[in-house]
């Protein structure tokens, strides 16, 4: 799933939890993974490693075929802008991409300066 997600999408988040610092990452990749839990940490089958994921309140409704709870996850490749800073990404970003300083719960990460240009960029205008 893209950067696109709107607040209905995300309307049972409660909380943000981040497995990182921030300070060193100009972005991360956002998508809505479906979970057996709507707390806890939730598994990662992915490249790359999960940076942070959002805990879901009470009042979160498991999908009714399936069972399962949409939830927020935060993840890097391996050839991400924090690896491979001069790699693939050292200038724009991946579609998904957004600054993780803008995640809060209920609200969608946004695209800034920084995420699509990286820390240099800011440094330059």
């Amino acid at each position: 799933m893209s950067s696109l997600l709107t607040e209905s999408d995300l309307l049972d988040e409660e909380e943000v939890v981040w497995l990182e610092g921030l300070d060193r990452l100009d972005y991360v990749r956002q998508t809505l993974d479906k979970t057996r839990r709507r707390t806890s940490r939730p598994p990662y089958g992915r490249d790359g490693r999960m940076v942070g994921y959002v805990l879901l309140g009470t009042r979160a409704i498991p999908d009714p075929d399936s069972g399962l709870y949409r939830r927020r996850i935060f993840f890097l490749l391996p050839h991400d802008r924090d690896t491979l800073p001069q790699g693939l990404y050292r200038e724009g970003a991946p579609g998904e991409a957004i600054d993780p300083r803008t995640v809060a719960p209920c609200r969608p990460g946004m695209k800034t300066v920084r995420s699509q240009f990286g820390l240099g960029a800011i440094r330059v205008r």
